[in-house]
């Protein structure tokens, strides 16, 4: 079965080992623009790290650096102490699970069960096996009854959550997010977060919604100009205005952090923001 773990606490879970390690990665695209330079990152398993920064800061190029879809022009990307290689990106791309900002990168099958089953039986699951990785996906983002939907007439949200399906299917370890919330209507917002925060895994979270962040994840990265500028705590580094403003991040008008923190603390739980 797709582990879940308790809503009930917010505290990072213990460390079992470094999940994700970046070493002095630098990548520079074909037309000479360099995107990364020199990134030093390490994720713990079982944490949640949002990484935030501006347009352009160069987080989806880390991003697609993770399994192994870019490969660095100098540095190191390990997975589990797997260095991603030419050698290793098969089974890299099976334990970390991307789910892109736009579903219908990952939805193009005639059912969502195709859909969802389709990333699995690439890695050679098969037969009943196959069914049950289908099966306890679709449970695991409560889309069990929109199986054999085409994904063409779901709602937003409920695509998203099918996209994240088709990710877990393939049960990865280190699950990176493009933007989750983006263009969804507050009831969706709400049910892909109770989704994500039930699930037990590594989980890295690229996004400009800083309260969705907050939601999500305990750790904060900022990238800038293809450096990571800070890194914390979420609540710490939310309420740093000045280095947000620095790097053309704000929270938006009315969220509070030093609400959040309080009741987060009182009630030993993340607190819903929207």
């Amino acid at each position: 079965m797709i582990r879940r773990k308790s809503t009930a606490g917010s505290e990072p879970l213990p460390s079992t080992g470094v999940a994700v390690e970046v070493s002095g990665v630098r990548y520079t695209y074909p037309d000479g623009h360099r995107a990364l330079d020199g990134v030093d990152l390490r994720i713990r398993a079982g944490e949640r790290v949002a990484l935030l920064g501006p347009n352009g800061a160069g987080k989806t190029t880390l991003m697609l650096h993770l399994n192994g879809v870019l490969t660095p022009t100098e540095g190191v990307v390990s997975i589990h102490g797997r260095i991603v290689d030419k050698k290793s990106v098969r089974e890299v791309r099976r334990q970390v699970g991307v789910v892109f900002q736009d579903p219908d990168d990952q939805l193009f099958m005639p059912t969502l069960a195709e859909d969802v089953a389709f990333g699995p039986a690439n890695f050679g699951v098969e037969g009943q096996a196959l069914a049950e990785r289908v099966d306890e996906a679709l449970a695991a983002v409560g889309m069990r009854e929109q199986a054999q939907r085409s994904p063409h007439h779901l709602s937003g949200g409920q695509r998203r959550r099918g996209a994240l399906a088709s990710v877990l299917a393939c049960r990865p370890d280190v699950l990176v997010l493009d933007e989750p919330s983006a263009n969804l209507d507050p009831v969706a917002r709400r049910e892909l977060a109770e989704t994500l925060i039930g699930l037990d895994t590594t989980m890295i979270v690229v996004t400009h919604d800083l309260p969705y962040a907050a939601q999500l994840c305990d750790r904060a990265v900022i990238v800038d100009e293809g450096r990571v500028v800070a890194d914390g705590a979420i609540l710490d580094v939310l309420a740093d205005a000045e280095t947000l403003a620095r790097h053309r991040l704000e929270l938006p008008w009315g969220f509070d952090v030093d609400t959040m923190r309080a009741l987060s603390e009182r009630t030993g739980r993340r607190v819903p923001t929207g």
